[in-house]
């Protein structure tokens, strides 16, 4: 498995209706916590004073990160991603010896 930094920004479409946007988000929820239980998702964080939100997602390559994780997302229709792959750095103190 290959992690990622994942950003979103999520905008919602003008005319959208409040009951779609819960329906929506409450999904949206529910399919992130799979997707944790799964070890797709890492970590997610939202910035201070921000409406997106960065974490770390696993999966075999940026195709099926796209296809098979994020494109699973019931927001991702009103998603901007940009994702960066990521390799381990020689010090990062969480690395594992190998």
């Amino acid at each position: 498995m290959h992690e990622f930094l994942v950003e979103i920004t999520t905008s919602v479409p003008e005319g959208t209706s409040p009951d779609e946007v819960d329906r929506r988000r409450a999904a949206e929820a529910a399919r992130a916590r799979e997707l944790a239980a799964a070890g797709r998702l890492v970590r997610l964080w939202r910035p201070v004073g921000e409406l997106r939100s960065i974490g770390t997602w696993r999966a075999a390559d940026e195709a099926e990160l796209h296809e098979k994780v994020l494109g699973t997302l019931p927001l991702r229709p009103w998603m901007t991603v940009t994702v960066t792959a990521l390799e381990s750095h020689p010090n990062d103190p969480g690395r594992t010896a190998s």
